[in-house]
């Protein structure tokens, strides 16, 4: 089961692990990251801190195998650094049937994006490929902890045509 894929630059840290992963009882994270993947540095700062019974993958987005995450009897976070990459993860088998619910938690500020929370910028190609993956059936939403009202989709669009 994969009840949420998380957008987050900084892929796992901190706030996922006091946040994330106990709000939704995770088992397992999966962090699906071309670069991570080819980092074993990248791999070891990542999980310093995972505590030992929290299984913790790292794989290159198209060795990801969704569906198997979908219908084990696990709970999984998946883990992806930008929208770019979510749609990877679509392209390589990632469908709403398996995992309806995306998070976006951790987007940086770069050329073109604009602030539609307080921990997300997004720009033009972001929300074109957002549209699509909401097309399709994924709820998507934008909050860093589960503690935190979610902002939609729309809201995520209004707020970025207002230039915030």
């Amino acid at each position: 089961m994969i009840p949420l894929v998380r957008v987050d630059n900084r892929l796992l840290h901190g706030q996922i692990l006091e946040t994330w992963v106990p709000r939704l009882r995770i088992d397992q994270v999966m962090v699906a990251d071309d670069e991570a993947a080819a980092s074993s540095l990248a791999q070891a700062a990542m999980t310093l801190c995972v505590p030992p019974e929290l299984p913790v993958r790292i794989r290159r987005v198209a060795e990801v195998d969704y569906a198997g995450l979908a219908s084990g009897g696990a709970k999984v976070l998946v883990l992806v650094r930008d929208v770019a990459g979510l749609a990877a993860a679509r392209a390589a088998g990632l469908t709403a049937a398996l995992a309806p619910k995306v998070n976006l938690g951790n987007l940086h500020f770069g050329p073109g994006r604009r602030l539609v929370t307080p921990s997300v910028f997004v720009s033009e190609e972001d929300l074109s490929l957002l549209r699509g993956l909401a097309a399709e059936g994924f709820d998507v939403e934008a909050r860093a902890i589960p503690s935190e009202s979610p902002t939609g989709l729309a809201e995520i669009e209004r707020r970025y045509a207002a230039g915030h």
